[in-house]
């Protein structure tokens, strides 16, 4: 399967960090996602029902991101990677989750999760 879907540069306030200080605050995380699905049945019958809603996978992925306490990246990054392929059974994804500023000389660093096949 080649279609995917995807959801570019979405931002959430989260509670992450190694150290003490970080948790007293909310910083930036910003995603970028791919994930394989297989919409030809929305095509072929022009139906809004076989397609995945991405405005309902942003907001699972907001929810639990700005409600959760997180200390590395890469956790939050496995932890959606585990929460769409479980709720919305997707076979392939990719992640890329920056956490714009952390180092003062880079303007974002981050992870890369890639699941499954595409």
């Amino acid at each position: 399967m080649s279609d995917k879907v995807f959801i570019s540069e979405l931002t959430a306030f989260a509670t992450i960090g190694a150290y003490d200080w970080e948790h007293t605050i909310k910083q930036r995380l910003v995603f970028d996602i791919e994930m394989a699905w297989d919409f030809q049945r929305a095509v072929a019958e022009d139906n809004v029902e076989y397609c995945l809603d991405y405005a309902q996978v942003s907001q699972k992925i907001l929810d639990f991101v700005e409600n959760t306490p997180f200390k590395l990246v890469e956790t939050v990054a496995h932890k959606v990677a585990d929460l769409l392929q479980q709720e919305y059974a997707i076979q392939w994804l990719r992640i890329q989750l920056h956490k714009p500023k952390a180092v003062a000389q880079a303007a974002s660093v981050g992870v890369i999760v890639e699941r499954g096949r595409c």
